[in-house]
């Protein structure tokens, strides 16, 4: 009688829910879930959350294959010689192999006052902590929002267009992913929602107090409450764990999304670092990575050499309240080509993508496997030759 294969995959994102979905092609392979939450949390929403059009959150059974084991809780180490992790409640699971999808968070802001005073709102407990604050401040209350990203963006958007008066200080340039014809879009929209913008020389946060935040001009803002959405960060488990990691903490892979440490570990989503040259942190490029690690661990307990690492992008896609939107299309390589879509269809566009990567998610736990499709980068190939005799060696040692 053949022995079942245990998987374990750490984090019940975007990555880690099609990781585990994918896994559940082979009858011998068992998959565990480990998350924190009950409930999977749609980061691309977290911004509706604060401004209260959406919750934010999907019932695992609406997302996750049955017979998937999901447990809840968190992981704080991974034995990797004991082929375990331990959990936050005790005790500890044991794995054949290790899915590494612990995703990303707010980073450490860096700035005085911002930690103490600032609300993030890269997480879902972030932005449930933050909701009742903006409800409670008066609708004259100043709000100002840090960070010029999409999240940024999307954030000053969702509030000024439930009538606050916001201030989005974004450091450089407003939307700097963005292409200048997209990026002025935005910027007609936002001038349209009553925000003002502040970018150019100046304009970075020096420091945040209780009710003000002082840009490096000297410029001093009030603010009733400060919203930072600048830069995000990944969890310190690998570190901790002692697994070679980059600089930010991404666990280093080869280009299989396997450990350069462990050929039993390997990694997807926001938290990995394939050959030391990681992917933007994205829902986009995670909902690819997810289906690639579990392939490679697929190819692994099938006697073949795991496939190289393919992801491409498409498009970003900003919403700027419920009413309009920017569609940035982009080359595979996730620089902006000049074409954008805006308006109420921009708008249309991210809503049909919001609950399309619901779907891609329900997809593959009915259909594991039936989706091959990835809009493939071919410019990687040439960074990696560019690279070629510093990028991390592969872990092919045996599994």
């Amino acid at each position: 009688m053949s022995q079942n294969t245990d998987v374990v995959v750490i984090g019940g994102g975007y990555a880690g829910v099609m990781a585990a979905n994918r896994l559940t092609q082979r009858d011998d392979v068992t998959v565990t879930l480990i998350n924190p939450r009950p409930a999977f949390v749609e980061r691309i929403r977290l911004h509706q959350l604060v401004g209260g059009s959406h919750n934010a959150v999907v019932d695992y059974g609406d997302v996750l294959r049955k017979g998937v084991r999901l447990v809840v809780d968190t992981v704080t180490r991974i034995d990797a010689a004991g082929r375990s992790v331990a959990l936050a409640t005790g005790g500890t699971v044991g794995y054949d192999y290790l899915v590494y999808a612990v995703g990303s968070g707010s980073a450490h802001p860096g700035v005085p006052g911002a930690a103490e005073f600032a609300y993030p709102i890269a997480g879902l407990e972030e932005a449930e902590r933050l909701r009742p604050v903006v409800d409670a401040a008066p609708a004259t209350a100043a709000v100002t929002v840090v960070g010029a990203g999409a999240t940024g963006i999307e954030t000053a958007a969702e509030l000024a267009e439930g009538g606050r008066a916001v201030t989005l200080v974004c450091g450089e340039v407003l939307g700097p992913s963005l292409h200048p014809r997209g990026r002025r879009s935005v910027a007609r929209r936002l001038a349209g929602l009553g925000v003002t913008v502040l970018e150019g020389p100046g304009a970075r946060v020096a420091a945040v107090t209780r009710d003000a935040v002082r840009l490096d001009d000297g410029r001093e803002l009030p603010s009733r409450v400060t919203v930072w959405t600048a830069g995000f960060g990944v969890p310190d488990l690998a570190a901790r764990s002692g697994l070679s990691t980059d600089a930010l903490g991404r666990l280093l892979t080869d280009e299989t999304l396997t450990s350069v440490d462990d050929a039993r570990i390997v990694a997807a989503g926001d938290s990995a670092a394939p050959s030391d040259l990681p992917f933007r942190m994205s829902c986009q490029a995670a909902v690819q990575l997810g289906p690639q690690a579990a392939e490679t661990v697929l190819s692994r307990l099938a006697g073949k050499l795991p496939a190289p690492v393919d992801v491409g992008f498409v498009a970003q896609c900003i919403s700027l309240g419920r009413r309009s939107g920017v569609l940035q299309l982009t080359n595979k390589d996730d620089t902006a080509k000049r074409y954008h879509l805006g308006g109420h269809a921009g708008a249309k566009l991210k809503e049909f993508i919001c609950k399309g990567t619901v779907w891609q998610l329900s997809y593959e736990a009915r259909k594991p496997g039936a989706r091959t499709w990835w809009a493939k980068d071919d410019k990687r190939r040439q960074l990696l030759r560019d690279k070629r005799g510093t990028a991390p060696a592969t872990a092919e040692r045996a599994a």
